[in-house]
């Protein structure tokens, strides 16, 4: 099979598509053609050698969490999946940036029939990461809570859970991107010089909650409206977490099958939308993530192996 794969820390340059071995299920595994896998900035960090620290990487190391597929086999002991079922999941392996990839199967979950592969392939992450920030910082009905980056890939689901809550949420992002925080009931504002300003006229008042999908000193620009630490939420910014004791709930936090299961039943029925931006062959995964790495992207960015 094809896969990414990369020798050492560094830029784009460093990732390759290559031939390597087709993996083979173990004992709770289950193989799965890969149809579509999202990318995520977390693995940038990675690559770069940037979270080294908290998550080393192995060399030749593989890449990519999120996953939706077929299933091409299942190994011993596996029941709750069977040969040619289509499934959406994710892998701790670092290993979804492939054509063939072993996943636990207690990490994946039926794909909705309705949901494209595209949609169900950039799904765990995102909508996991989002889930776990407004449940960290718990808007209500009659708060505000703020969401920086609110058109990109957290911060474009976040929106829509906080949204869910009856808080008034409003979205921080690029004025072309207004539109379509207005169409699903978020208040935008841009940013950039002047945001506080223009958070406080549009809250009208008091900020209760903020989520951080970002950094680059959203945390920061959080203590300054006067929201409490408590209730700000970043899955970036870990320096700020440490300095100003704010919290840092993610993904891996909630991560299980039920709950993406739940995530991927909102989507299928239309309650949360997932914005694709743009997908990817394989062979271009390093035009992928040049763009990711732009970071101006609405929604996600997706590779099709």
């Amino acid at each position: 099979m094809r896969a990414v794969r990369f020798d050492e820390y560094g830029g784009v340059d460093v990732l390759e598509v290559r031939e390597v071995e087709d993996p083979v299920a173990g004992p709770g595994e289950v193989l799965v053609a890969v149809k579509a896998a999202g990318i995520n900035p977390g693995e940038i960090a990675i690559r770069e050698g940037r979270l080294h620290d908290r998550w080393p990487a192995t060399f030749p190391s593989g890449q990519g969490t999120d996953l939706a597929g077929v299933v091409q086999a299942v190994g011993d002991g596996v029941s709750a999946f069977a040969v040619g079922d289509e499934v959406l999941g994710w892998t701790e392996q670092r290993a979804s940036h492939a054509e063939l990839v072993v996943v636990a199967s207690d990490q994946l979950t039926a794909k909705p029939a309705s949901l494209s592969w595209e949609v169900a392939g950039s799904l765990f992450i995102v909508a996991l990461a989002a889930y776990a920030s407004v449940q960290a910082v718990a808007p209500q009905a009659g708060e505000t809570v703020v969401v920086s980056a609110a058109a990109g890939g957290v911060g474009s689901v976040a929106v829509q859970l906080a949204r869910r809550t009856g808080a008034t949420v409003i979205g921080l992002a690029g004025e072309r991107n207004h539109d379509w925080l207005r169409s699903h009931d978020i208040v935008p504002v841009t940013y950039g010089d002047g945001q506080a300003e223009r958070i406080r006229e549009a809250a009208g008042g008091t900020v209760d909650a903020f989520i951080d999908t970002f950094g680059g000193g959203y945390v920061d620009l959080a203590i300054e409206l006067g929201v409490a630490p408590q209730r700000i939420n970043t899955i970036i910014d870990y320096e700020a977490v440490q300095r100003l004791g704010v919290q840092a709930q993610g993904t891996h936090a909630i991560a299980t099958a039920p709950l993406l299961a739940e995530m991927a039943g909102l989507v299928a029925d239309g309650s949360i939308e997932i914005p694709i931006a743009r997908t990817f062959a394989l062979d271009q995964v390093r035009d992928a993530f040049d763009e990711l790495a732009a970071r101006h992207s609405h929604g996600k960015i997706v590779l099709l192996p």
